[in-house]
């Protein structure tokens, strides 16, 4: 078993940090000071001008850190990536980390941040997952004054002959609150607006959340905010938000919000943190204008994508790259032995409770027998013709033995493999995997997507499920093959696919562990962000409003007399 320290709390170690100026923080970046716009003292808004400044110089190597199967504990993704970003300096090398700014859903919820841990983390941690600067409650205005246009034309005589029946725009908040899922608007008197049956996502699940992490410009916002389909008319022609006269000021709304966020690691390395879309209904990825501008500035931009290598690695590859122009050099695939004893099969994980104490025994066996997780997520990996580090997030009550299987599965299956301690040790805890990353990135690597964009949507589907899942082929329910029929003829089908599915299986039934074989992907239905710029299938039931447990994090949240923030993690 490995050395076991008692740490502060995250947020102690956070508190107790000694910041940069983000002007010196910038000028390690190379970024000039003028492009800086403070907010407060220990963020600012980056100017989008730097793209410019900088466009002579080539690109950064791109690293997306991804996962295995995550557990409902999570597997430290977030963490890995900063710790990575430090252990890049730790060994000489110029890094730039881009991140998802967390929700505060989950913030309040039962998950936590996204802000790392223990000696790797972004700080000020409280400014990061309370409001930063304001991202999101932009995001939830521009959103909600599209919803609020649309109600305000039915009210008015609906000229453009919407179907009530047929509008897809709901409300978005940033906070999980079951009780808005289905609501009824429009009661009282006349002058109310029109009666109908809605609700609310978190905002998180917003498309102009996704819009803004994949649009690459503010004229490029403005037309992909014009192009969302709200609803459709009673012919069955989309209705946009162009057509309502809402995209213009949508875009006033988020014209400061496109500018990524700077930050700093606990260790001064520079960090852009910017948007947050779901990880598995969207594409839970940072934004495309992050990674641009990290690409200028640095040899290697470190990123990460939401949950496994089977969803948002997948949407990295085959969605955000495609956007950004930007060519993967590796991926890392972070692994604990607590996740492949889950996948094992012969333990149940639940979140908030203590692992089982059997969990805890040395047993490499346990770890051979949810192994097949780890080998397809390497598959995945190299599928995309990018190289893979296994990076193994070692948790204090691991064992030598178990730890070491996981080492001979991982380069069995022809991956680089490297520990990391960054949790407990920060950027030197990180330094070989850091080395592994370099190596990494120096091999020839020849990219590509799983699909030509070309290609017939319902293709597209069968090869994510095929390639990608493991799958034996998706299966089209009749009206998912109407949509799809639909969308096509509208003129949709030369964009990208995302599935909506669990993040608990590889598979769309989250019961299924380690790497299953011998079943195939049911398609319920499919939608279309066409302001994002794809088609997503729903192959699962997907919470868009998650709700608080009955001693949510809110409830540990306070300030003390001095007024600083406890509790926080």
């Amino acid at each position: 078993m490995t050395t076991k320290r008692t740490l502060p709390s995250d947020l102690e170690i956070a508190q107790q940090a000694e910041l940069w100026p983000l002007t010196e923080v910038a000028r390690q970046a190379g970024l000039p000071a003028e492009h800086l716009i403070p907010y407060g003292r220990h963020a600012a808004k980056v100017d989008l001008g730097v793209l410019d400044e900088a466009s002579g110089r080539p690109p950064a190597r791109m690293i997306v850190v991804t996962a295995v199967t995550p557990t409902p504990l999570g597997e430290g993704k977030t963490t890995t990536a900063v710790g990575l970003a430090q252990g890049m300096a730790q060994i000489g090398e110029r890094a730039i980390l881009t991140l998802r700014q967390p929700s505060m859903g989950p913030t309040f919820g039962v998950k936590g941040g996204a802000a790392g841990g223990g000696y790797s983390q972004i700080v000020p941690m409280e400014t990061l997952n309370l409001h930063l600067t304001g991202d999101f409650h932009a995001v939830t205005a521009a959103h909600n004054l599209l919803a609020a246009m649309l109600d305000a034309h039915l009210f008015h005589g609906n000229a453009l002959n919407i179907d009530p029946g047929n509008i897809s725009w709901r409300r978005v908040l940033d906070i999980n609150d079951r009780a808005l899922r289905n609501v009824v608007i429009g009661l009282g008197p006349k002058e109310d607006g029109v009666t109908r049956q809605t609700g609310f996502d978190i905002t998180a699940a917003s498309e102009v959340m996704v819009i803004l992490s994949l649009c690459s410009s503010l004229a490029d916002l403005r037309a992909r905010l014009g192009r969302i389909v709200v609803g459709f008319t009673y012919g069955g022609q989309p209705v946009t938000a162009e057509q309502l006269g809402a995209a213009g000021a949508m875009t006033a709304i988020l014209r400061d919000a496109i500018q990524p966020n700077l930050m700093q690691t606990l260790e001064h390395t520079p960090a852009l943190i910017h948007a947050g879309p779901f990880g598995n209904i969207a594409t839970g990825n940072s934004s495309v204008l992050a990674d641009l501008v990290g690409s200028r500035l640095a040899d290697y931009v470190i990123t990460e994508a939401g949950f496994g290598a089977d969803m948002g690695a997948e949407r990295f590859f085959n969605v955000k790259c495609r956007v950004s122009g930007l060519t993967p050099s590796a991926a890392v695939l972070v692994v604990t032995v607590r996740a492949l004893k889950t996948h094992s099969g012969r333990f149940r994980v639940v979140p908030g409770r203590p692992l089982p104490p059997e969990m805890l025994a040395e047993n490499p066996g346990d770890v051979l027998a949810g192994a097949d997780n780890l080998r397809k997520h390497i598959d995945i990996v190299k599928g995309f013709g990018v190289s893979p580090v296994v990076a193994i997030n070692v948790f204090p009550t691991d064992h030598e033995s178990e730890l070491e299987a996981i080492r001979e599965i991982a380069e069995a299956a022809g991956a680089r493999v490297a520990r990391s301690t960054h949790v407990v040790d920060g950027g030197p805890g990180a330094a070989e995997l850091a080395r592994a990353v370099v190596a990494a990135c120096q091999q020839a690597s020849e990219f590509r997507p799983t699909y030509a964009l070309d290609e017939p949507l319902a293709t597209k589907l069968e090869k994510v499920a095929v390639q990608v899942y493991g799958a034996d082929g998706a299966e089209l329910s009749p009206q998912a093959s109407k949509d799809l029929k639909r969308f096509e003829e509208l003129g949709y089908g030369n964009l990208p696919v995302v599935i909506a599915k669990t993040h608990l299986s590889i598979s769309s039934d989250p019961k299924l562990r380690s790497a299953p074989t011998g079943w195939t992907l049911p398609v319920r239905e499919v939608r279309a962000a066409v302001g994002a710029g794809y088609i997503y299938a729903i192959c699962g039931d997907m919470r868009t409003m998650p709700g608080l447990g009955a001693t949510p994090a809110a409830q540990n949240i306070d300030i003390d007399e001095t007024g600083e923030i406890v509790g926080l993690f």
